[in-house]
């Protein structure tokens, strides 16, 4: 059995198709709009400052958009991702200050128990959901509520702070103009890249979203590339609080609440399928900046929250119905 990525599928057609235009280029048009839009009407929008700014805000929701765009690929969704970062912050937050630990061993032990967290409970989501075939919306929806009430027990409802002045050091970094933490976010976006793009896990995933019983046919665990699939997605979730303990210096157990919308929005905006098979992660980069760069844009002009909110939630309609007359398309 053949298995063909997202790209590949894409451009199955010719070279030049509408098909493949469409694919690889509309999103990127998009930004690109949305940016030289932004830049006429804003004084300030393409500022060094500004600029650094939207890297910075960016980075939390790509780095979750990562580890969704690997459970939407089979077709599943994980609506978890925002209670599990913040349950594994406050875990990480607990570790760090009981511990008494140095800076380094500090950031250390954080980043162990907040993946450790993680992993856990995307593994947990994935195994369910594999294991007697349910639907992932109803049992990361049961995982939402069971770690949002874990880290509200666990901290006892109050945030936890006093954490290293290294942890407020890196969160806070630049290299060349370019916030560090944004850079742990697009070393994710290229290891997924290759993932999906270069080895066979990859292109079972996609397998997977496509037809489901012709990769059980042809000899692979479905199952255990299921449960994978969400355990990557816990995994981001984990490495997320860490940077978001990082960047504000506090463990919250509030934190991240709708997180898990926006992380689901850049990958659909992006253009994977929320009926699985067909995406790239390069898509969900593209779109969690079109987020990123619209809610920025929208502060500058001076739109009320209220009305950002509804000017996001159109953009993200919009994105779903491309998305059916994509996948129509390409039935054709």
């Amino acid at each position: 059995m053949t298995i063909q990525t997202g790209d590949e599928v894409a451009q199955a057609s010719g070279n030049f198709s509408i098909r493949t235009v469409l694919h690889n280029a509309g999103i990127g048009l998009a930004l690109l709009a949305l940016i030289l839009f932004f830049s006429i009407f804003t004084e300030h929008f393409l500022t060094a400052n500004n600029i650094t700014n939207i890297l910075t805000q960016v980075t939390i929701n790509l780095i979750l958009a990562v580890g969704m765009t690997f459970v939407i690929l089979i077709g599943g969704i994980d609506l978890s991702v925002g209670s599990v970062m913040a349950f594994a912050s406050v875990i990480a937050g607990k570790a760090i200050t009981l511990a008494g630990l140095g800076p380094f061993e500090a950031i250390v032990l954080a980043v162990i128990a907040a993946t450790a967290v993680g992993v856990v409970c995307g593994a947990i989501n994935g195994t369910i959901t594999a294991r007697w075939s349910l639907p992932s919306f109803i049992i990361t929806l049961g995982m939402l509520n069971i770690a949002r009430g874990a880290a509200l027990q666990a901290s006892n409802a109050q945030t936890i702070y006093s954490f290293p002045l290294a942890f407020e050091d890196f969160g806070s970094a630049m290299f060349y103009g370019v916030p560090v933490v944004f850079m742990v976010a697009l070393a994710l976006v290229f290891i997924a890249w290759f993932i999906l793009n270069f080895t066979v896990f990859g292109r079972l995933l996609y397998g997977i979203g496509n037809n489901e019983e012709a990769v059980r046919l042809a000899g692979h665990s479905v199952y255990r590339y299921k449960i994978a699939a969400f355990t990557i997605c816990g995994l981001t979730a984990g490495i997320a609080a860490v940077v978001y303990m990082a960047r504000l210096n506090i463990s919250s157990p509030i934190a991240g609440i709708g997180f898990e919308l926006n992380a689901i929005a850049a990958v659909i905006i992006g253009g994977t399928s929320l009926n699985g098979g067909r995406g790239s992660v390069i898509g969900t980069l593209i779109g969690a900046f079109i987020i990123g760069v619209l809610a920025n844009g929208l502060i500058l002009i001076g739109l009320s929250d209220f009305m950002r909110q509804m000017i996001t939630g159109v953009v993200i309609i919009i994105a779903v119905i491309l998305d059916y007359y994509r996948a129509k398309y390409t039935r054709r």
